[in-house]
């Protein structure tokens, strides 16, 4: 009977040995196809996705234009002669393009997304600062000061531009 038993066992081992192989090797193929799944599926998510992106890096290249400081002093013109009441003008309208733009943000990646804060922050400031320079007394003085504190530094939207080109670049 034991010999019996042993001689079955026997007989049986080269069915379980081919069961275990074929269930490590059915499993192995079912996660490869998993994996081919999801890259499919993220490709095409990629595939959509690329497009908005770079509308995203466009929308924001054209408000760091739009409030670079040359450009917006030349684009929003005083209303009143009150260096204070035109540097909130110009904090507002930037304020007012910032705020247009905000959904942008979501395809974006977070450096490019602080930088181009920080950016209009700093933008902000220059504007804030410059009506207490005692050579400003009017509208027309500020703009003066502001053209030309231009002149000897870099605006802060060309650093943030230069980072975006620098992050559209490494997609492609």
């Amino acid at each position: 009977m034991t010999q019996d038993i042993g001689t079955m066992l026997f007989y049986l081992l080269p069915a379980v040995l081919v069961a275990a192989i074929s269930f490590y090797f059915f499993k192995m193929h079912v996660a490869n196809e998993d994996k081919r799944r999801t890259y499919l599926l993220h490709f095409e998510n990629q595939k959509k996705a690329l497009p908005l992106r770079l509308q995203a890096y466009e929308r924001m290249t054209l408000f760091l234009e739009r409030i670079s400081p040359a450009n917006l002093l030349l684009r929003i013109k005083p209303v009143d002669e009150d260096p204070d009441v035109y540097a909130s003008l110009l904090i507002a309208t930037i304020e007012q393009e910032f705020e247009h733009n905000l959904a942008q943000q979501i395809y974006l990646s977070q450096e490019c997304w602080n930088v181009i804060r920080a950016s209009k922050n700093a933008t902000i400031n220059a504007i804030r600062k410059a009506p207490a320079q005692e050579e400003v007394k009017s509208a027309t003085d500020l703009r003066q000061y502001l053209l030309s504190s231009l002149m000897d530094q870099e605006a802060p939207s060309e650093t943030a531009l230069s980072f975006i080109k620098k992050e559209v670049r490494q997609i492609f």
